[in-house]
């Protein structure tokens, strides 16, 4: 038990259970654009409200919720703790800084980018998560979606954060590759392509959905 602390409580375990939980994170992501797409499906919420009946009352997806809001919590708590260290391992700054040279920029501005995309999250389940689970009142959740998406203000922070979610991507998929040993000249393209899924291609998708609400509503 001591070893698994000492281990996790390392820079290297902190790094490990960072890169753990962003893919666990990243899967539900995906698993979350699949649900959201029915949304586009023209029969007027149908089946998007189906799949949330059954998100919101089978007893199984209950511990999901757990695990899930439990992962967001770490990937957060452990994403601090690193930014504390590193700034700690560094008390004096250099005379002459460079940083463009030795890291990226996603890289340099990953805890900024997660702080807002926490700040966004906060505000996202509130509004539809606890708003529909703990004070019920009486319209489904497509109706819910498209009060909220047909807010200009609402959907602008949606859109910005979603950038901000990008960027944060960028570099924790490559980073957490880097991390795991994986980032070899043979998986290069690999690498390069999932990156590119997750912090290009999946914001975009997430994008269409707030923007065909309030254009075409």
């Amino acid at each position: 038990m001591n070893k698994i602390a000492s281990f996790t409580t390392s820079s290297v375990g902190r790094k490990l259970l960072m890169g753990l939980t962003g893919f666990f994170l990243c899967s539900f992501l995906l698993v979350h654009l699949y649900l959201n797409l029915f949304l586009l499906k023209q029969d007027r919420g149908s089946t998007f409200d189906s799949y949330a009946d059954f998100m919101a009352t089978y007893p199984l997806i209950r511990p999901l919720e757990i695990i899930l809001f439990a992962g967001f919590l770490l990937h957060a708590f452990v994403g601090v703790w690193l930014w504390i260290a590193n700034r700690l391992a560094r008390p004096v700054r250099y005379a002459v800084n460079r940083p463009s040279e030795n890291s990226t920029l996603s890289s340099r501005t990953a805890f900024w980018t997660g702080t807002f995309v926490l700040i966004f999250l906060v505000i996202h389940v509130n509004t539809f998560f606890v708003s529909s689970r703990f004070f019920p009142s009486g319209i489904s959740m497509y109706e819910r979606v498209c009060e909220a998406f047909q807010s200009p203000l609402y959907v602008s922070f949606y859109l910005v954060a979603l950038a901000f979610l990008a960027y944060h991507l960028k570099h924790g998929v490559q980073s957490a590759f880097q991390t795991f040993g994986l980032k070899r000249k043979k998986y290069e393209t690999l690498i390069t392509a999932t990156a590119l899924v997750f912090w290009l291609m999946l914001p975009i998708a997430f994008a269409v959905l707030p923007l065909y609400f309030l254009l075409a509503h």
